[in-house]
């Protein structure tokens, strides 16, 4: 594993990523990539009688799931490392109880995805493990009542609120696999990035900053250009987001390509009217899953620079005054 510069990893046994599975709410499967989840819900509850226990149920059978994909048990899997933005993740820890693999619970918020394949593939090359699962999970209704108002209130969104996704997705990431699979050959930790907003109605613009300052890192670090990648994708920003990340690289002197979009923007059709496109940390890892794992396996892509965003705020900080920090991870994965 070699460090370039401060920030920025590059593996020479990349990790491979073996196993992905992804599971939707009814919205996000009418959305751009319907055809590519691998379990699309009819209904947002899942049969369950609170939106906490449906996201609980979404992320445990994602995780189980991708764990059948890769043809493993969770005996065969070293530890367990995920995340979401529910109260104390409860969504990840309770749906790795039950399973006999070590857990590693962590938080970035919407970046969470991100967090997790980087130091999942840390401790694989590092040769402490062997075979990880690594997932996040959201889910509008829930996020919705705890980060801003009472469902039942039907408050008035503003356009440049984005609409949480519901959704999960896992991966499973492990020393060896099969050539032609996707392997995770790098990445860039992010830095808190804060510029002042306090609107928790504009996620896109409080992440944007941190965006701008990982990729720009990352390029900067690891020596590559932009043209490297065949996709470049941000988690969560948003469209407003991602045209400010795009502004912002160009103040500093660095022009994206065509290439660059976000997941945020992309997961949704226009009609139905999410205004700035979806969040939530189950959007990344669902979409990574889904579309970006699909595609990369059938050989439509090779090279894809990943780089989930989050929104490091509370409701408590945000009735305090407080600012809201920001937070990005990218990760490189190629098919080698």
């Amino acid at each position: 594993m070699q460090r370039k510069g401060n920030q920025t990893y590059i593996f020479d046994n990349p990790p491979y990523i073996i196993g992905a599975y992804s599971v939707v709410g009814p919205k996000e499967a009418e959305g751009n990539f319907g055809d590519y989840y691998d379990l699309r819900l009819e209904n947002d509850t899942f049969e369950e009688k609170s939106y906490e226990k449906a996201e609980c149920k979404m992320h445990k059978t994602a995780m189980e799931n991708a764990v059948n994909k890769a043809g493993l048990t969770f005996k065969d899997i070293d530890t367990i490392i995920s995340g979401d933005i529910s109260n104390q993740i409860t969504a990840s820890s309770f749906s790795a109880r039950g399973h006999d693999a070590m857990y590693l619970g962590l938080y970035s918020a919407c970046a969470t995805f991100g967090e997790a394949a980087l130091v999942g593939s840390m401790l694989i090359c590092g040769g402490f493990m062997d075979k990880l699962l690594c997932s996040t999970s959201s889910h509008f209704s829930s996020a919705e009542r705890q980060y801003r108002y009472p469902l039942e209130l039907g408050n008035q969104r503003p356009p440049a609120a984005q609409w949480t996704v519901t959704g999960a997705g896992a991966v499973v990431i492990a020393k060896t696999g099969k050539s032609g699979a996707p392997r995770i050959t790098g990445g860039t930790v992010g830095k808190i990035t804060d510029l002042g907003i306090t609107d928790v109605n504009n996620m896109g613009a409080a992440m944007a900053p941190a965006a701008c300052e990982c990729l720009y890192t990352h390029f900067k670090e690891s020596g590559r250009e932009p043209s490297y990648y065949d996709l470049i994708l941000t988690g969560d920003l948003g469209k407003y987001g991602r045209d400010m990340t795009r502004y912002l690289l160009k103040e500093k002197g660095l022009d994206l390509p065509e290439t660059f979009n976000d997941c945020g923007a992309m997961i949704f059709k226009d009609e139905q009217e999410t205004f700035q496109g979806g969040s939530g940390a189950g959007c990344s890892s669902s979409v990574f899953a889904s579309f970006i794992y699909k595609q990369m396996s059938s050989g439509h892509l090779n090279k894809v620079l990943l780089v989930p965003t989050g929104a490091l705020l509370s409701k408590t900080s945000s009735e305090q005054g407080e600012s809201i920090p920001g937070i990005a991870h990218a990760i490189s994965i190629e098919v080698l």
